[in-house]
């Protein structure tokens, strides 16, 4: 009888704990919410600053002079890509494969560097012709916007490779399941800061 009220006991308390640390996982996941408005609000200030310096052009070149649109269909390409994937290994990882895990965020990973690399390029390319940051209050905003954007995704990519070693050594483990769910959630909200830049800074400059 005494057994039986222990082994309830372990029981009940094991079901607590893995409650309790559910409920863990679902605050980290709602707080990381809270850290993408504020984000959120980043980057409407940052589209409110350029949205006023868009015609600040000082005599320089416009949006229209300088943007090549298939250059960055080729770049958004990438990115949108990029969420399919990591939606692809979001489901492995619900389904407890690790193998097809790491498989999805290494291509998810290698999109968004080549991202990177053809946004740093970009610059590069603006920059050796005299089109840098300082030539006007156009291009200060464009950097600043296109520059922030890529900053994140830079981060983005320095959490998936600790993301990849973290599932390697310890496995799908709820704290790495709820890693995902967060990183999943930056990931995505990058894609869409991404198709409103795209949207307002090349192809209205285009036009």
């Amino acid at each position: 009888m005494s057994s039986h009220v222990i082994n309830a006991d372990a029981a009940h308390g094991h079901d607590h704990g893995h409650d309790e640390h559910h409920d863990t996982g679902g605050m980290t996941v709602f707080g990381f919410w809270i850290y993408l408005m504020t984000d959120c609000i980043l980057f409407a200030s940052i589209f409110a600053a350029y949205g006023v310096l868009a015609n600040s052009f000082a005599g320089g070149p416009s949006g229209h002079d300088i943007f090549e649109l298939n250059y960055v269909l080729g770049e958004t390409a990438l990115l949108l890509l990029s969420s399919i994937t990591f939606g692809f290994a979001m489901l492995a990882a619900y389904k407890g494969k690790k193998a097809g895990v790491l498989g999805w965020l290494a291509v998810t990973f290698l999109l968004g560097l080549g991202f990177i690399a053809m946004e740093i390029n970009e610059f590069h390319l603006l920059i050796s012709e005299g089109y840098g940051p300082q030539r006007s209050g156009f291009l200060s905003a464009f950097f600043t916007l296109v520059g922030t954007h890529g900053l994140h995704v830079t981060s983005g990519l320095l959490w998936m490779g600790v993301m990849m070693y973290q599932i390697q050594k310890k496995g799908l483990t709820a704290t790495n399941m709820t890693r995902m769910s967060c990183l999943s959630l930056f990931w995505h909200f990058l894609d869409v800061v991404w198709i409103c830049v795209f949207t307002v800074v090349y192809l209205l400059g285009v036009m």
